[in-house]
């Protein structure tokens, strides 16, 4: 893998993404679990099924592009952002003190966007350790910048994400990512429930100012367009009730853009040890 990384590493952005696009709709065809959770969770959503291939070739784009972003320097994998939407928010919020939680679906280039906000000031950025040592190696390897700190997805690394939000920081996290047992609750997603993480929104309660954030692939390989938006309307209300508008918030973004989004990621599944969904009888097996 860290062979195969190297090589993509060095092909120009539109070679990449034109290779990784093939990839994408390649293992749509080969995969029949993977193509299954994409052709539920777009009709799930009401995306049109033309989309399909468009959404197979995004996802492939997205494995693929990994490696101009993790294995290149930080100043020419930042050099492939060639335009930023309401990054005046970004610094608002710096000039004022404030720490800053963005939340950043599985939307377009989801990598681009702690790399870019690293050359802005230190970031803690929460994520899952995988299980192979491997592929370990290589996300610490590709996601460890001089300001750009992970945090694992564990009591430790919530510490770290509160440490740095009182120091005026930023920090970063995936809402859309389905939890652990015990750490999330069934909120509905796109009109089904979803396990949905609470801890992006006890965070937002912290009074720090909260943006929603997502790198657009731009076509023909042209590099990117991150995107920092606020919330539609501020969040509010218990943490059920915010982790809810979260989730609405998510939505509305998918629709700007609904081929980059990760629509193979089984999103609705409930995770070992967690009571079943409102909508189904005890006795049901997981979806």
């Amino acid at each position: 893998m860290f062979f195969l990384f190297r090589i993509f590493s060095r092909l120009p952005l539109w070679l990449v993404h034109l290779l990784g696009g093939w990839l994408g709709r390649l293992i749509y065809l080969l995969s029949p679990t993977y193509r299954r959770h994409v052709r539920q969770n777009m009709a799930q959503a009401g995306i049109a099924p033309a989309l399909r291939g468009a959404v197979a070739a995004e996802t492939g784009k997205q494995m693929a592009e990994l490696a101009r972003i993790w294995l290149r320097p930080l100043a020419e994998a930042n050099a492939q952002v060639v335009e930023v939407v309401g990054g005046e928010r970004v610094a608002a919020a710096q000039q004022a003190g404030r720490g800053i939680v963005f939340l950043t679906p599985h939307l377009g280039c989801f990598e681009i966007t702690a790399q870019y906000l690293s050359a802005l000031g230190d970031i803690t950025v929460l994520y899952r350790p995988p299980k192979s040592a491997a592929a370990q190696q290589l996300i610490l390897t590709g996601r460890q910048r001089p300001q750009l700190h992970l945090a694992p997805a564990d009591l430790s690394g919530v510490r770290a994400l509160v440490k740095a939000l009182k120091k005026g920081q930023m920090i970063g996290l995936l809402p859309d990512q389905a939890p652990k047992a015990g750490e999330g609750a069934w909120l509905k997603f796109f009109d089904r429930d979803a396990y949905t993480m609470t801890l992006a929104a006890r965070l937002t309660e912290t009074g720090a100012a909260t943006l929603l954030t997502w790198g657009e692939r731009l076509p023909g390989g042209r590099g990117y367009r991150i995107h920092f938006l606020p919330p539609s309307q501020p969040l509010s209300g218990t943490t059920l009730e915010r982790a809810a508008q979260i989730n609405h918030e998510i939505e509305a973004l998918i629709r700007q853009c609904p081929t980059q989004y990760l629509w193979g990621y089984n999103r609705y599944k409930r995770p070992r040890g967690a009571e079943p969904p409102p909508e189904t009888p005890a006795g049901a097996p997981p979806p």
